[in-house]
């Protein structure tokens, strides 16, 4: 079988969940599959961080092209490529593509259904028509969680349920598990500035992620705490801004704890998981997710999560996350102090989340991910 794959995520500078997803079922594929050939579309080189690993059945297409590449270029060079299978690993189609190409569409997430405030104009209008088209065009569809399947089946009364297959993500468990010498660690904190003990978190800086209330929780904590070492407590905030992220911003820029809080912007993938292993806790404190890849990379890291009580979040973290009423800086502050102070409830989680990361693995991900692309 010859599946073609729409890569150009892999091009950008930005990481996030879903080229990391797109990455590491490509680091799968070819091993797993090695009768099949891939073709690998996408515009210009990989990102070096996103770059997958290469196989003999892996086939790159780069093909520079600017004008609506993936609704024209992509979808002429699968045909004449003769593809039997396309799969789109984001929530778009290639409108022109032969009818004789099967498609199978990844949906990530709802949210820009769910909360349209949290996206700007051309973006919210640009996500509606791709996803809708994608939902309704494609032959399959795969959801990374049944809080997405839920989603779509509510926006979408119309779709047969038989048509969505629920594939969860995985993680990069050898990096996240690794071991590190004090002095890799102590080299990681001094490269991003941070001293004592730290809060972490991982994602993009934009309204969805319910940061401002992070901020707010941590401003509690440290004026709770009067004596060291938590009145010298760090928060940390690993990931890029995206769009609308002007608030969270200001919210930091005004904190009376300012000096404690720490914007790293981007990382490398090793440094990720120094910061991870040499965090007190993690928190995902997010309004909506489809997955909450974090969550996994937090528990195997043996660093105690505490999540926002929603969506994705609670169907991926179960018992072995704090769990925080979402609306509540006061909710969450309080958890916060219960995991930090807390030792045997620290280290009940910490074990609650070795057990819990043994359900999921990108390898997993992957070889079902092959299932749904062959079964036609």
């Amino acid at each position: 079988m010859r599946i073609a794959i729409d890569c150009a995520d892999l091009d950008e500078s930005r990481i996030d969940g879903t080229r990391v997803y797109i990455k590491n079922l490509l680091n799968h594929f070819g091993e797993l599959s090695s009768a099949d050939q891939f073709l690998l579309y996408h515009r210009k080189d990989f990102n070096p961080l996103l770059a997958p690993k290469s196989f003999s059945n892996y086939i790159d297409r780069k093909i520079p092209y600017r004008f609506v590449w993936t609704q024209t270029r992509l979808a002429f060079e699968m045909m004449n490529d003769r593809a039997d299978v396309c799969w789109m690993p984001i929530q778009q189609i290639p409108f022109l593509a032969s009818r004789k190409i099967k498609t199978v569409v990844t949906v990530h997430d709802l949210a820009f259904k769910i909360f349209p405030e949290s996206f700007d104009y051309p973006r919210l209008q640009k996500l509606n028509f791709f996803h809708n088209t994608a939902v309704r065009r494609a032959d399959k569809i795969i959801a990374i969680s049944e809080s997405t399947k839920k989603d779509l089946l509510r926006f979408h009364p119309e779709l047969d349920e038989r048509k969505i297959e629920v594939v969860y993500h995985g993680f990069e468990k050898e990096l996240f598990a690794g071991k590190f010498s004090a002095e890799r660690k102590n080299e990681v904190k001094n490269k991003y500035k941070i001293t004592g003990k730290y809060l972490l978190y991982v994602g993009a800086i934009q309204p969805r992620k319910n940061l401002v209330r992070l901020v707010e929780a941590f401003e509690m904590f440290k004026k709770q705490q009067k004596e060291k070492p938590w009145n010298d407590l760090k928060l940390v905030f690993v990931g890029e801004q995206a769009w609308k992220a002007e608030a969270t911003i200001e919210k930091i820029e005004k904190s009376e704890f300012v000096e404690d809080i720490i914007l790293t912007g981007r990382v490398d993938f090793s440094d990720l998981a120094v910061l991870y292993r040499g965090a007190e806790a993690s928190v995902c404190p997010s309004i909506y997710e489809g997955f909450g890849i974090p969550i996994l990379e937090s528990m195997a890291s043996g660093t105690p999560v505490i999540i926002a009580g929603n969506s994705s979040l609670v169907e991926i973290g179960k018992d072995a996350a704090e769990i925080f009423e979402t609306e509540s800086s006061q909710d969450l502050f309080e958890k916060i102090q219960k995991v930090l102070l807390n030792e045997s409830r620290r280290m009940e989680l910490i074990q609650k989340g070795f057990e819990r990361i043994e359900y999921f693995s990108w390898k997993k991900c992957a070889e079902e991910t092959l299932e749904v692309l062959r079964n036609f």
